[in-house]
């Protein structure tokens, strides 16, 4: 049988990606892009991933994007594989993290007949990505794959597709391809900056909200010092917790879904409000009310490295359109003269290592004592990935995220995205020591990519915390229509966890009680590969402000 070269076009579009830096591609393949994956298969710089569903593709690419800063690259087929993968691309948007999906299309001469899997790719994720277009041409793939490199990580980074039409990608082209691409650099004015620290000089209660759009660890590593020096009070913002050091001075604790009470008090009465990063979305001001969308009182200083979303939802007194690593430079090193000194920093602080610290309850398995077990057990630097779910609310007040990246978790409150990003993240950091936390109907969501970390050779732990029910639903539930009777919909009946997780090749463990899970967790660290360990809890325990359903019961 005659050996058929690789098409020109094809080698092309990866010969592309090599030169964009890209290193790891997750996939579900498809017979629309066969000749890309011949031309992945005839080189050694990419990672081909083979996942076992687009759902967990597009989440696994999200993921590898908001690690590196770089787009995290996924490639699915047409029609079904690529409205599978539709929900990574939304996360991705509303995470504000670079990613690039090729999605391989009809061939061209079968346009708009509605052929087998056909999808108008540009009209449909149109409005949940940056951008999204087709390549009708090999000759400009190198174009397409700049401007696509340059679209996802500029301004606000964000997801972008690109269709491949199948008989373009056999197509002849003598193209290269185009350098690699930056993300621009853009220094805030420095008159700016002297508006910024006079406004601060001015306050009497200022606090700060940090995390988000091109946050990185030289933004972290500069505004920890400028606010330490200043003494102002940091909050991150939902699930942007590893923006700063849990161990900084001035931590103040995370806003989004049950926060500390005290910290959304502050917050409310502050007369100034730096948002450095942060969209001030709905999750992070409790719809906008923290802090106040309208506060005739407070100071609004946003920093945001793209202009459309600077004066977007809140009004804004001094609006600094920068990079924030440059913008966290230029703080720490600003130097005017004036002394600048809160106490408010220490004090929110301290309000927040009490909010922090889980106290005993009656449940045979308690979950805040569980997550500080876990904290005292495992390294600083362990990666946490979780999807959405009640559950979630325990790690986010109990767990310290001390390194950076430390904390992966879907801003826009997506089920299913733990598990995904924790194979993306132990295959990216091998060294350290990753975990996926889900809820049981969040993990069933996407459980199925463990065995694309066992086929891969990763290293997970996932603890998996089984209520036998849709919980955060359940609570909002038993608040709106409380009584044992109205209970519609919510309740789960699920498998031996355990025994799923012996059955895809690694090691696990049952905890009914927080001393099995200490011992559960012990002997998972000391083990290698995929290792789960099942808790089972009592559906009146949930994570939110220490609330429990019988709780909301009473109060409803």
């Amino acid at each position: 049988m005659t050996k058929r070269p690789t098409p020109a076009a094809a080698k092309l579009l990866v010969d592309c990606l090599i030169e964009q830096g890209c290193d790891r591609i997750f996939t579900v393949p498809g017979e629309s892009f066969l000749q890309v994956l011949d031309a992945l298969g005839q080189q050694e710089t990419i990672e081909l991933v083979t996942c076992r569903q687009e759902g967990g593709v597009a989440m696994m690419a999200c993921a590898d994007g908001a690690m590196t800063g770089r787009p995290g690259i996924a490639f699915v087929t047409r029609g079904p594989g690529a409205t599978n993968a539709s929900i990574g691309i939304h996360v991705a948007q509303q995470d504000s993290q670079p990613m690039i999906m090729f999605v391989g299309d009809v061939d061209s001469g079968m346009r708009d007949r509605e052929g087998f899997q056909e999808v108008d790719f540009a009209a449909f994720f149109g409005p949940v990505a940056k951008w999204a277009a087709r390549i009708d041409s090999a000759d400009r793939i190198p174009e397409y794959v700049a401007r696509a490199y340059a679209t996802a990580i500029s301004g606000r980074p964000g997801p972008v597709v690109l269709a491949l039409p199948e008989d373009m990608l056999s197509h002849d082209t003598a193209a290269k391809p185009r350098k690699r691409v930056e993300r621009p650099a853009q220094a805030p004015c420095p008159d700016a900056m002297q508006a910024m620290m006079a406004l601060i000089a001015d306050a009497a209660s200022p606090v700060a909200i940090v995390g988000g759009a091109g946050w990185n660890a030289k933004a972290r590593e500069h505004f920890q010092l400028f606010a330490e020096r200043l003494g102002i009070p940091v909050a991150t913002a939902f699930r942007r917790q590893d923006a700063i050091s849990p161990s900084s001075r001035v931590y103040a604790g995370a806003l989004g879904y049950g926060p500390n009470p005290k910290l959304v008090e502050r917050v409310k009465n502050a007369d100034l409000v730096l948002a450095v990063g942060a969209r001030l979305g709905e999750a992070t001001t409790d719809g906008y009310t923290v802090p106040p969308l309208e506060d005739a009182d407070r100071t609004l200083i946003h920093v945001h490295p793209d202009p459309e979303e600077l004066h977007r939802v809140y009004p804004t007194d001094l609006a600094i359109c920068a990079e924030i690593d440059e913008f966290a430079e230029s703080a720490a090193l600003w130097d005017d003269g004036d002394t600048i000194d809160f106490d408010a920093g220490a004090q929110a602080n301290a309000e927040w290592e009490a909010w922090a610290t889980a106290t005993p309850n009656d449940y045979p398995l308690d979950m805040g004592a569980c997550v500080q077990f876990m904290r005292d057990t495992l390294p600083a630097d362990t990666i946490i990935c979780n999807g959405a779910g009640n559950f979630a609310g325990w790690w986010h007040r109990y767990w310290r995220y001390e390194g950076y990246p430390t904390q992966l978790a879907p801003t826009c409150g997506a089920m299913g995205y733990g598990v995904p990003a924790s194979v993306a993240a132990s295959l990216r950091f091998p060294e350290r020591t990753v975990v996926a936390v889900a809820g049981d109907g969040d993990f069933m969501m996407n459980g199925q990519e463990m065995a694309t970390l066992v086929q891969h050779g990763g290293n997970l732990i996932v603890v998996i915390v089984d209520n036998g029910a849709y919980g955060t639903i359940r609570m909002h539930q038993e608040r709106e229509f409380p009584g044992e009777e109205r209970i519609s919909g919510t309740r789960l009946a699920n498998p031996d966890f355990a025994a799923l997780a012996q059955a895809y090749g690694g090691w696990s463990a049952r905890a009914e009680t927080t001393e099995q899970f200490k011992d559960a967790l012990v002997a998972a660290e000391g083990r290698t590969g995929l290792r789960l360990i099942h808790c089972v809890i009592d559906v009146e325990q949930l994570a939110a402000s220490g609330a429990t359903v019988s709780g909301l019961r009473a109060r409803s």
